[in-house]
């Protein structure tokens, strides 16, 4: 098997597939994903990159979120990557990533039994917070129509909306995006998490004063 060629062929048809995405799991998410992940699987004992690289790019094919099923993305990625003459092994590896490591609205309560797995489930909930995380999640609000902020929908400032996220984007952070820092697998991912998190708190603190007139 020619890891190289590999990589470069599921690099090629990611992209093809991702490329321009509008609710904020494009290609440019898979590229920060797969970043992180190398970075936090090269600090880690144990971690197959190779497994780790090939789950990052192949995590959001045929996702749940566009209608798809776990036997759809296992027969898509299972038949991009016999073409490519890679082991059963690996095939398993990555089909176990791409189906187990999903938020899935708080109701994935899989527990991750390889640390490749762990650390691309780690490196797609880095990508979900923090300054980048503000981003995406203000674009996909967009792409649903959501509103901003609506204050009437809230018990009060810093508690989720009580209809959930669908309420207005400014829920999504308490309703998710606030919590991944305590579910981090691994301890690079949780230093990783921290970081981000205080930015988004500090951007909310922000957003109030703002949305008050304060500042």
């Amino acid at each position: 098997m020619d890891k190289e060629r590999v990589l470069e062929k599921t690099n090629h048809f990611v992209k093809d597939k991702l490329e321009g995405e509008g609710s904020g799991h494009d290609w440019w998410h898979i590229v920060r994903v797969r970043n992180n992940a190398l970075d936090m699987a090269r600090q880690t004992e144990g971690a197959d990159c190779f497994i780790v690289e090939l789950g990052a790019l192949l995590h959001d094919i045929a996702d749940h979120k566009f209608g798809y099923t776990d036997e759809d993305r296992r027969r898509i990625i299972s038949e991009l990557l016999i073409d490519l003459e890679v082991s059963n092994e690996v095939i398993e590896e990555v089909i176990y990533i791409a189906n187990h490591i999903s938020y899935k609205g708080g109701t994935n309560k899989h527990s991750l039994s390889t640390i490749e797995a762990k650390i691309v489930q780690d490196a797609d909930r880095l990508d979900a917070i923090g300054a980048l995380g503000i981003a995406r999640t203000f674009a996909y609000g967009g792409h649903v129509n959501r509103p901003i902020y609506n204050p009437e929908l809230k018990k009060d400032a810093g508690k989720a909306a009580d209809g959930g996220s669908e309420n207005d984007t400014i829920s999504h952070f308490y309703d998710k995006l606030l919590l991944l820092k305590d579910l981090m697998n691994t301890e690079i991912g949780a230093q990783k998490a921290q970081k981000r998190h205080d930015t988004m708190v500090e951007f909310l603190n922000h957003f109030y004063a703002e949305w008050n007139g304060e500042n």
